[in-house]
């Protein structure tokens, strides 16, 4: 999810808690949150806890 602030950019990932970045633009914060979602899943795999199943997929163009 990618909400606009009045100074940039914030995205979360619902589905992996604490999975957060900023940006001041649009294509920083997708590929800032790119990268917090890797090291999330990469930390997850490290300490053995069980990888979710996305509770939804949406495909946006930016």
């Amino acid at each position: 999810m990618i909400e606009k602030s009045p100074t940039g950019y914030g995205a979360y990932v619902p589905d992996l808690p604490g999975c957060v970045a900023v940006g001041g633009t649009e294509e920083e914060v997708t590929q800032f949150i790119k990268e917090a979602i890797e090291f999330h899943l990469d930390g997850m795999r490290k300490d053995g806890e069980p990888i979710p199943e996305p509770s939804r997929v949406t495909l946006v163009s930016v």
